[in-house]
């Protein structure tokens, strides 16, 4: 997929102009989700649902100020050799997640869970936020963070060992699967807790078959997975 054209951007910096065409093509989910989230739960006086637009926002204008450039046309343009496993994979994902907001704003519309503890929907809040934080932190330290699953071969892919890669080899996706479970509590939703877990599922599983594609078409990558042994858990799996 091309990105679009971003008017007046002739006029900006070279670097400038690939970090903003970035933030803009990150921002693409915040629109659907807050519609999501709305028209679900018929307000928009919602503070836990504005947190949740709020973080998208933050970490969309951080990692875009902050990553490799290259790396904002490696996810916004469509790149050779992208896994179709990947890519039905990752359609499906965003079908689930985008369930599991809709269930939480018609849970918040008609009150099907009721109040959750503070103790626990404060854990989640912050659960959200490390999971944003933990996403973000490996975008910014993997050039080669692509949105489908793909060896870079014209980018000269190699395995990324610094940052958080130090402790387990798929931290964006970590991030994904923390910030997916807390987000239906931060929304005081028990129900959503369902679609969520089916998204925890296939982030489990996607995990597993790119692990897989690395391994055996990565070059390094044995030796890497060889040092840190953990895919997405320390010390679980």
């Amino acid at each position: 997929m091309t990105s679009p054209d971003i008017p007046g951007e002739a006029a900006i910096p070279g670097e400038g102009r690939l970090r903003l065409r970035g933030f803009l093509y990150g921002l693409i989910p915040l629109p659907i989700t807050g519609v999501i989230l709305f028209i679900a739960s018929g307000t928009l006086a919602w503070p836990a649902a504005w947190f949740i637009l709020g973080m998208l926002f933050v970490s969309t204008a951080v990692v875009s100020a902050t990553c490799h450039t290259d790396l904002v046309m490696e996810r916004t343009r469509e790149q050779p050799g992208a896994k179709e496993y990947d890519k039905k994979l990752v359609l499906v994902l965003h079908l689930t997640g985008l369930l599991s907001l809709f269930v939480a704003g018609l849970d918040f519309r008609f009150g099907w869970t009721g109040p959750i503890a503070f103790p626990v929907q404060a854990a989640a809040f912050i659960a959200c936020i490390a999971g944003y934080c933990l996403f973000s932190w490996a975008m910014i330290s993997n050039r080669f963070f692509s949105t489908i699953a793909r060896i870079q071969e014209e980018r000269g892919h190699y395995p990324v060992i610094t940052g958080p890669y130090r402790f387990v080899r798929h931290p964006g996706y970590l991030g994904i699967f923390i910030n997916g479970l807390a987000q239906p509590l931060v929304l005081g939703s028990l129900w959503a807790v369902i679609p969520a877990l089916i998204t925890a599922g296939l982030i489990i599983w996607r995990t597993a078959l790119e692990d897989r594609t690395l391994r055996e078409e990565l070059t390094g990558y044995r030796e890497y997975a060889g040092q840190v042994r953990y895919r997405l858990v320390p010390g679980i799996w």
